[in-house]
């Protein structure tokens, strides 16, 4: 039996069928593809603006090519331990600017009354080790308000040093200070019950008389600091030094301008001056050494604590380079 042959009518329905769905697929096929295109577009944005983020605000053609600058560290303050200034915090500033392949000079700005002289040379050693495995690298000191005692024996390290008309250097001196009040128990009746093992454990005891052995042992003592501070100055400035040994190295302290004319310091400058004119780069690039607050406060808690059982243990006073 022969199949029925179609009418035009259905014929034409089939067709319209079959051009529909392949217009609708066609549609759907197009806007799978713009949802992708939308998709990865949307993709690149969110990257782009990661990437924005993530470079730096002075980025530009200048930082790509890696230029040269001068490093800068600060020493501000007293050198201690525990300190902004502390020995671990200005030789980590110094180590990371010396190794910096881009640093073409290190300028190191003192603004400090002095410290530890254990802390001091501590800095002024690793200047000198730094000078010498980084031959190329030339350390200018700079000066803002005061480079004294511990300041200018770390100071003395460098290439050169620049200071202000108005800044105060000097007093390259060793200081031990303390208080008696032997006057003041015997007034009031109150009897000092101090026991030791050791017959000099209780030396420089605020509370008992100083003997003659007590102070020609502190003489002593004070006398081969200063000499080791002597002996860096020397070292570091050589003939540039001026003036009698008696009045250099006396404790006092002169102006800027005075310390040119001692050779204590070489010349008028600013750290901005000593890159731009003496180095040539006038890029500075700040390598001081930043400690977290709980760092911080950590330290602060352990040298309070040090102090505290120094104290206990029967040394009133603290060597300073001041």
């Amino acid at each position: 039996m022969e199949p029925k042959p179609k009418s035009g009518s259905e014929e034409d329905w089939h067709k319209t069928l079959v051009e529909k769905l392949a217009t609708d697929a066609l549609k759907e096929r197009r806007r799978t593809r713009r949802w992708g295109i939308f998709f990865k577009l949307l993709t690149f944005a969110y990257l782009s603006f990661l990437l924005y983020l993530l470079i730096p605000g002075d980025w530009s053609e200048k930082a790509m090519k890696q230029a040269s600058h001068t490093a800068l560290v600060e020493l501000e303050g007293v050198i201690a331990p525990g300190e902004k200034a502390s020995a671990d915090n200005v030789v980590t500033g110094l180590r990371d600017a010396f190794e910096d392949e881009n640093t073409k000079a290190v300028v190191l700005r003192i603004n400090s009354p002095g410290g530890s002289p254990v802390q001091s040379s501590d800095i002024h050693k690793e200047i000198l080790r730094l000078r010498e495995k980084y031959p190329d690298i030339p350390l200018y000191a700079v000066v803002s308000d005061i480079c004294a005692s511990g300041g200018y024996y770390v100071a003395a390290a460098a290439d050169e040093i620049y200071v202000n008309e108005s800044s105060v250097v000097g007093s390259i001196g060793v200081l031990m200070n303390g208080f008696g009040f032997v006057d003041a128990m015997q007034e009031l009746g109150i009897e000092r019950r101090l026991m030791t093992a050791g017959d000099h454990k209780g030396i420089l005891d605020p509370f008992s008389p100083v003997s003659d052995f007590d102070k020609q042992h502190a003489d002593r003592l004070l006398s081969d600091l200063h000499q080791e501070f002597i002996d860096a100055v020397k070292n570091g400035r050589g003939e540039r030094l001026k003036g009698d040994d008696d009045v250099l190295f006396s404790g006092l302290f002169w102006s800027g301008r005075k310390g040119i004319d001692l050779g204590l310091v070489d010349a008028i400058g600013s750290a901005g001056y000593v890159a731009r004119e003496v180095v040539g780069v006038e890029e500075l690039k700040d390598f001081t050494a930043k400690a977290d607050a709980l760092e911080r406060l950590a330290d602060r808690l352990g040298a309070a604590t040090g102090r505290a059982l120094a104290r206990i243990g029967g040394f009133a006073g603290g060597l300073q380079l001041r």
